[in-house]
């Protein structure tokens, strides 16, 4: 790592042995504001690892176990009432030194981190195109926390006044999402402090649009499955990249405020969804992650166990 006044520039070497051996380098010029990003998204990994004995940290030397979840369907708690929705979100709160979050904070670190580079390039490429304007526009206002949280309390609401348990505990855990993604992106802003591509202020990592839809996606992936989740992931993609032509965001700042949503959306269904369809695998020269059907991974994990 080599450091100067204006920029730090970090290199990567990578070695691959899967019979020929081969080296590559990745380096990511960061400036200062990048760095402080870097440094903020580490202080999070490490304040959750903090929060973690050594008994919990066991699971991660089997990543197969890093982002698995209790298996049946979600639950639908006795009380979906205001009282029991803020007792539970005092519970997330609790929740959030996790492992699996230790894992998504590495990801998102690493994917930002990837991107970087092109933050320059891409925000040159988007900003001022007539087409990527028009559109990208929608997505400012369709993922704005305030439209998401009157969506999802028009769906607790609607649980609450028909009596209908399950679609109330989907809206409150919408809402407790999205207030998970506000306080932790908000916290993050305000520690890195990196100055937005318009000038506007130093509130640029990570982006909020990107968290929070991302947050909201997840949690419904959580309660409804993939088959019904997959729009809301491609909703939350649009409005993340909504915030590129916007000149409002880095590329690096949507890819981590993506993490940062998952987070949130994961902690607060953290025991209450079926098996999340994601396993990781040791292969030669590094990891794989795969993505597998509900039916297909308990065949494996039968299979595993004989």
């Amino acid at each position: 790592m080599s450091v100067g006044r204006d920029e730090v520039r970090v290199a990567l070497h990578v070695r691959y042995n899967d019979g020929d051996a081969r080296v590559s380098s990745f380096t990511p010029s960061l400036n200062a504001s990048a760095l402080r990003c870097l440094v903020t998204s580490t202080l999070m990994g490490v304040a959750i690892a903090a929060s973690l004995d050594a008994q919990t940290f066991a699971p991660i030397l089997d990543v197969d176990q890093v982002v698995q979840q209790p298996a049946g369907p979600a639950p639908t708690p006795p009380h979906t009432g205001i009282r029991a929705m803020l007792k539970e979100l005092g519970s997330d709160v609790k929740k959030l030194p996790s492992t699996e979050n230790l894992f998504w904070v590495a990801v998102g670190s690493g994917l930002a981190l990837a991107v970087h580079p092109a933050d320059d390039n891409v925000t040159e490429t988007l900003v001022g195109s007539r087409t990527a304007d028009r559109v990208f526009k929608p997505g400012a206002v369709l993922g704005q926390s305030y439209t998401l949280l009157v969506i999802a309390s028009t769906v607790y609401a609607t649980g609450r006044l028909k009596d209908e348990p399950k679609v109330s505990h989907v809206g409150m855990d919408l809402i407790r999402a999205l207030a998970i993604s506000e306080g932790l992106t908000e916290a993050l802003k305000y520690t890195a402090r990196r100055e937005r591509p318009d000038q506007s202020g130093p509130t640029s990592f990570p982006s909020g649009h990107a968290a929070d839809t991302f947050a909201f996606a997840t949690a419904l992936e959580r309660h409804l499955g993939w088959r019904f989740a997959a729009p809301g992931y491609l909703f939350a993609s649009y409005v993340a990249a909504s915030r590129l032509p916007a000149n409002r965001h880095w590329l690096s700042d949507v890819v981590f405020g993506a993490a940062v949503g998952i987070i949130a959306g994961r902690t607060v269904t953290s025991e209450e969804a079926a098996k999340y369809p994601i396993a990781i695998t040791s292969v030669p020269g590094g990891v794989a992650i795969r993505f597998v059907p509900h039916h297909s991974r308990a065949v494996l994990l039968a299979h595993d166990e004989h």
